[in-house]
């Protein structure tokens, strides 16, 4: 696999959620990974650990989104200050993730860590979740829409087939319409083939 942490137009990232255990000293450590497509996502499935841990002592996180992890989020949730986020967002930096949330949720166990401590202990509670995770690597894509006179199908449809581009919606008649998802790489060199088609119009469905 290549390595992607640079970002041409491929990512990597988590496939599915995955949670592993980690105990020192009588406190309990739950750490959970998920991957994620928006800042709204990631609070989302937060309140939702929030309300079911709800009796845990921290719920400590961090997520990142986006090329070159464009945005960061990272929280401590009353532990000292840079011993519980910063040391999972670390993780997952070091994995060259992105469009991942790992919380760690402590319970309390009498005995205080320190401040080493507790980085040792978050750090290792998302480092063994994000192993047990399978890690792949996902294509960043683009929609476009295309309208065009159904006597144009053919020429459409070499483009189609020589980009390997996937419909995702369509609709011929005497007008046809189609709507693409296009690897971003490739837009441009599309976007310019389409555009020596007499009449063909391009726009954003988004």
């Amino acid at each position: 696999m290549q390595n992607s942490f640079l970002f041409s137009d491929t990512f990597l990232t988590i496939e599915s959620a995955t949670e592993a255990v980690y105990k020192e000293k009588g406190s309990k450590f739950l750490a959970f990974a998920s991957p994620i497509s928006s800042e709204t996502e990631a609070k989302e499935l937060l309140a939702d650990l929030r309300k079911q841990f709800f009796d845990a002592t921290h719920h400590c996180f961090a997520y990142a989104l986006g090329r070159n992890l464009g945005i960061k989020r990272q929280s401590d949730d009353g532990e000292p200050n840079g011993t519980a986020g910063m040391p999972i967002l670390n993780q997952i930096k070091s994995k060259k993730l992105t469009n991942i949330l790992v919380v760690v949720v402590r319970y309390y166990g009498g005995t205080k860590l320190g401040a080493a401590g507790l980085v040792n202990a978050y750090k290792t509670s998302a480092s063994e979740c994000l192993a047990n995770a399978l890690i792949v690597e996902k294509i960043v894509c683009k929609k476009m829409r295309i309208f065009f006179e159904y006597l144009q199908m053919n020429e459409v449809m070499k483009i189609m087939k020589e980009n390997d581009l996937q419909m995702i919606s369509q609709k011929f008649d005497n007008d046809c319409q189609i709507i693409l998802e296009i690897r971003e790489s490739l837009v441009e060199k599309v976007q310019k083939q389409f555009e020596k088609i007499k009449n063909l119009v391009i726009d954003d469905p988004s």
